[in-house]
């Protein structure tokens, strides 16, 4: 039965593109076994929750599954169920039910400078072993990449993600046309009824991101979709994630599991998630740059295929704490 001996939050700004936040839990049990969580680009009044809570909920205190720990917060979540899986010797994937060994990943692009220049990209991650392709578009960039992708790709399978950019269906019901897998969070999460009716307009399968359980209810009532965008970290614990993707898969759903952005705890989570046998798709774990990552290995894809690490127990990744204590901005233990 793990006791927490100790406990540290820490603030991490990455030094990459828009520098994005996360705030990392360690564990440390009696025994000196520790336990590490991720939540990337957390809520603003996270840090003083977790600093004014989190020592009387954990510190000394008996616990016998990470389930029983009611932290409300996805980095304690996880890292109880690091330090509970490390305590048994199983990997986190085995523990809530994954059945991979490994993942086929999709690679994200982002707009570029021009639509040459995007065409070359594509090639670049086709010969590195991609066989499927995330293009991130937007009003104004959205037609003509795709169409030009397609023209120099016609067997690539393709998906695109518009960040809940659009306001109305014309665009996206353009580019039906050309053979795409997936349009990702084509509107904002609110306007399910606009996500149903372009469903009811095209052959590709909308898939919809959501953050808890009723969420997701939502949208299967209207059948606003076909593809669940699971991103394990945006659920309060990775129990209510494997629930969305029960919920999911009864209703005859895909899933997609992403999280590309953070240290690579909330990454090495995903893949983790993404071994559950009802996440059909490609998972997405390609961002930031490999290098910003303060685990080993890291998590990413190799020759487009992602490894779900079943030899070691937890996470199956080991922190380099002096690289987490040189970007943090802020700690506090207990």
């Amino acid at each position: 039965m793990p006791r927490v001996r100790e406990l540290e939050v820490l603030r991490v700004v990455l030094p990459y593109g828009p520098r994005t936040e996360s705030l990392l839990v360690k564990l440390t049990d009696q025994a000196g076994m520790t336990g590490w969580g991720e939540t990337v680009s957390p809520e603003p009044k996270a840090w003083s929750r977790l600093e004014e809570s989190l020592g009387a909920l954990l510190i000394g205190v008996d616990w016998e599954h990470p389930d029983s720990v009611p932290s409300g917060d996805s980095a304690v979540d996880m890292a109880c169920w690091d330090l509970w899986t490390r305590m048994r010797g199983v990997p986190l994937a085995d523990a809530i039910g994954g059945t991979r060994t490994s993942l086929m990943a999709t690679v994200r692009l982002t707009p570029d400078a021009s639509i040459d220049s995007l065409v070359s990209r594509v090639n670049q991650q086709v010969c590195a072993g991609y066989g499927h392709v995330t293009l991130d578009i937007r009003p104004g960039w959205d037609v003509e990449p795709v169409r030009a992708v397609r023209a120099a790709y016609p067997a690539l399978t393709l998906a695109v993600d518009c960040a809940g950019a659009y306001s109305d269906s014309g665009q996206l019901v353009a580019l039906d046309s050309y053979g795409l897998q997936v349009i990702e969070r084509p509107f904002p999460a609110t306007d399910i009824y606009a996500h149903a009716a372009l469903q009811d307009q095209v052959a590709a399968s909308v898939a919809v991101e959501v953050r808890t359980t009723a969420g997701l209810d939502d949208y299967l009532t209207l059948r606003a979709g076909r593809v669940l965008l699971l991103r394990p970290t945006a659920f309060v614990s990775l129990s209510e994630a494997r629930r969305a993707h029960d919920r999911a898969v009864a209703a005859g759903w895909d899933i997609q599991c992403a999280g590309g952005q953070g240290t690579g705890l909330a990454r090495a989570a995903t893949v983790a998630v993404g071994s559950l046998p009802g996440c059909t798709l490609p998972c997405d774990v390609t961002q930031p740059p490999r290098n910003n990552q303060i685990v080993t290995p890291i998590v990413g894809a190799n020759a487009g295929v992602i490894a779900v690490p079943l030899t070691q127990s937890g996470l199956g990744h080991t922190v380099d704490e002096a690289r987490v204590h040189r970007l943090a901005k802020d700690h506090f233990s207990a």
